[in-house]
């Protein structure tokens, strides 16, 4: 007996469908995101662009900031009634004798009638003092000493004048003994037996330009020889650019002679730059005091 065994029925089947997205839902899609997109930046351009705003204009400020400090520290150390102020073709200049040390001179021989006295009227040769207290090393035949300095106006008594005036030379420095040159003694004596040491002659010279910032800047002069007329620019020594992007800037100088014996300079100092919408600046102004007490 045989079995016979049915085949098994064929299932028919529908055509194949296509996977994935058709074209148009493709062009929905980018136009959503693009919706979205544009939504999205119009929320944080405003962010963005205040934040780079706001880092130029704290570098602005602390370009500005680090010239002012610059300034600041070299006119602390100024030499009593020297800073001068004057502009010429559209750049000013502040000017003033740096000082290194200072101190006090012997005027009078110690008990047992010995020291170098600091002579006035007539001075032996060579012409050398002692210094009461301890003496940084100096730097021979550049270092100059300075006794009682008024300023210009006051004759023996100006700096900037010739160095027969009350300045002099150093010429040697053996302990607290300082030989100076040239051998003339100093005409004026200091109530308080003070003498400072200049080291060299110091201008800022600052040439705005505010049409175009970028050409305007600020440059620092040192160690030029020192003149009766106040140099513009000073001729010889060293120079180096302090900053550019110089908009605007003064000086400002009130000795206060008579009062208190204390100098004040104002300084204006403005630095701009071109931004892709426009320019940005910054505008900064210090006060500083400086001692007139010669």
């Amino acid at each position: 007996m045989s079995v016979r065994l049915a085949a098994p029925a064929l299932r028919r089947r529908g055509p194949l469908q296509a996977a994935g997205f058709t074209l148009t839902e493709a062009i929905v899609v980018i136009v959503i995101l693009g919706i979205i997109s544009a939504i999205v930046a119009v929320f944080i351009q405003s962010p963005v662009k205040g934040y780079f705003d706001a880092t130029r204009r704290a570098e602005l400020s602390d370009l500005a900031d680090t010239v002012l400090r610059r300034m600041s520290r070299d006119l602390r150390l100024a030499l009593p009634n020297s800073v001068r102020v004057t502009s010429s073709a559209g750049v000013v200049y502040l000017e003033f004798l740096i000082t290194k040390a200072g101190g006090r001179y012997r005027a009078e021989p110690d008990s047992l009638g010995n020291g170098d006295v600091l002579e006035f009227g007539t001075a032996a040769n060579p012409y050398r003092f002692d210094v009461i207290g301890s003496l940084p090393p100096l730097a021979l035949n550049s270092d100059q000493i300075v006794v009682y300095n008024l300023g210009p106006g006051f004759a023996g008594a100006d700096a900037y004048a010739a160095a027969g005036s009350n300045r002099r030379t150093v010429t040697g420095q053996t302990g607290n003994t300082i030989t100076v040159s040239p051998a003339v003694a100093f005409p004026t004596e200091s109530p308080a037996k003070r003498f400072q040491i200049v080291e060299y002659a110091v201008t800022y010279a600052c040439s705005p330009n505010a049409g175009n910032p970028a050409a305007g800047q600020i440059r620092r002069y040192w160690g030029y020889a020192i003149q009766a007329t106040q140099p513009t620019p000073p001729a010889g020594g060293s120079n180096a650019q302090l900053a550019r992007d110089v908009s605007n800037c003064a000086f400002t100088y009130d000795p206060n002679i008579v009062n208190l014996r204390n100098g004040v300079v104002g300084i204006t100092l403005a630095l701009t730059q071109s931004t892709p919408t426009g320019s940005e600046s910054v505008t900064l102004f210090q006060q500083v005091h400086v001692s007139n007490v010669p």
